[in-house]
């Protein structure tokens, strides 16, 4: 087997790492964007719970960097707080 067929296990794995990490990523812009989208307060805050449950569960798997998860989680909050 050598040398060629462990090149070709880790292009297996990290295909397989790549389409699990896109995923997570989806769901995280799918989250983000509803509760940017959202212009009542009272709806946007019932979405945002789940998003930010969203980005924690993301970066606690160190798909995403945890600054960005706070970055995110900050723009979401003043998208929040500008709301009425």
């Amino acid at each position: 087997m050598g040398a060629k067929g462990t090149v070709l296990k880790r292009v297996r794995q990290s295909r397989k790492a790549n389409a699990k990490n896109k995923h997570y990523k989806s769901i995280v812009k799918s989250a983000t964007k509803k509760v940017l989208n959202e212009t009542k307060k009272e709806e946007a805050l019932k979405i945002a719970g789940s998003a930010f449950s969203a980005i924690d569960k993301v970066a606690s798997k160190g798909i995403i960097h945890k600054n960005k998860a706070a970055n995110q989680k900050a723009r979401i909050s003043k998208h929040l707080n500008n709301l009425k």
